[in-house]
C-alpha cells in the first residue's frame, strides 16, 4: 500500500502514540480513535464516523489493569465492535498487538491476550496479529507500582522492546501486499522484540539508580506463570524481528 487511511484504536496510549506517528510520517492519514478523540470502542461512541472511508484498522488498545476477567472482557468487546464497524464501514483489515508468550499463559492479563487474539483472528474482517515483547516503559510501571524508596522487582528473563519498534513493525505489517487472509497457513504469529536477552531486576536496577529508588531483586513467586516465565517461556521464538535499541541504550535518551 503506497497511502492510505488507517484509524488507530488507543492512539493515545502508549504504544498508539507512536503508532500515529510512524503512519503519519510514511505519508499515510491518520484517524486517532480514543475517548480524548471522541471515540470509544467499548460503547461504540463515534466509531462508525472514525472508520468512514478508513482502508486499515489498527488495533493497539489495551486494558488499564491486570485482572484477567475484567481484561478479557474488555479485549472480547473491544475487538467485535472494532470488526462489526469495521465491515459496516468497508475497512480492508485490521492488525492488532498482543504479548509474546500469550498462547502459553494462564492467568492474568497475557492470559487475556489469548481472546483478543482469537477474536481478531476469527472476526468477519481480514486479521493480523504482532506480538511483542514487553515495553521498555513497564519497568517504571513496576517501580511506579511500589511507592516508598524500595521496590521489589522478579529477576526474570525478558527481552525488553522500545515501543517505537513495535510501531514500525505494526505499520509494516499494516501495509503490507496481500495480508488480507492472514499468513500462511501454519506459518507462527510474528512476534518483535529489543536485541537480547536482559533481566527484568537488572533493568529495573538501572532505572531505579536514575530515579533514586532501591531495587531488590525477587524470585517472582506468587506472580502469574512465573514458572513458565523463568524458563523462558516469554522470551521471543525463532522466527521474531529483533531490533534495538536496548533498555540501557533507551534510558540513556531520556531525561530523568
Amino acid at each position: 500500500m503506497s497511502t492510505g487511511k488507517f484509524a488507530v484504536a488507543g492512539a493515545t496510549g502508549r504504544l498508539g502514540r507512536h503508532v500515529v506517528d510512524v503512519l503519519a510520517e510514511r505519508g499515510h492519514q491518520v484517524v486517532p480513535m480514543s475517548r480524548a478523540t471522541g471515540v470509544d470502542i467499548i460503547t461504540g461512541a463515534g466509531l462508525a464516523e472514525a472508520l468512514t472511508g478508513a482502508d486499515v484498522i489498527v488495533d493497539v488498545a489495551s486494558w488499564h489493569a491486570s485482572e484477567q476477567e475484567a481484561a478479557t472482557e474488555f479485549f472480547r468487546t473491544a475487538t467485535r465492535n472494532l470488526h462489526e464497524a469495521g465491515q459496516r464501514a468497508g475497512v480492508g483489515r485490521i492488525v492488532a498487538v498482543s504479548i509474546i508468550g500469550a498462547d502459553k499463559a494462564t492467568a492474568g492479563f497475557v492470559a487475556a491476550q489469548q481472546v483478543h487474539e482469537a477474536a481478531h483472528l476469527s472476526g468477519p474482517l481480514p486479521a493480523r496479529v504482532l506480538r511483542a515483547a514487553q515495553f521498555h516503559e513497564f519497568v517504571g510501571q513496576l517501580l511506579d507500582w511500589q511507592p516508598g524508596g524500595v521496590a521489589h522487582v522478579p529477576d526474570l528473563p525478558t527481552q525488553l522492546v522500545a515501543c517505537r519498534t513495535v510501531a514500525e513493525t505494526l505499520a509494516d505489517l499494516a501495509t503490507e501486499p496481500d495480508t488480507p487472509g492472514g499468513a500462511s497457513p501454519g506459518a507462527p504469529i510474528p512476534e518483535v522484540a529489543g536485541p537480547r536477552t536482559e533481566s527484568m531486576a537488572a533493568a529495573a536496577k538501572l532505572l531505579g539508580a536514575r530515579r533514586g529508588i532501591e531495587v531488590v531483586a525477587v524470585d517472582g513467586s506468587g506472580m502469574p506463570d512465573a514458572e513458565t516465565a523463568a524458563a523462558g517461556g516469554f522470551l521471543p521464538g525463532p522466527h521474531a524481528k529483533l531490533a534495538g535499541p536496548t533498555f540501557e541504550e533507551w534510558l540513556d535518551t531520556r531525561s530523568w
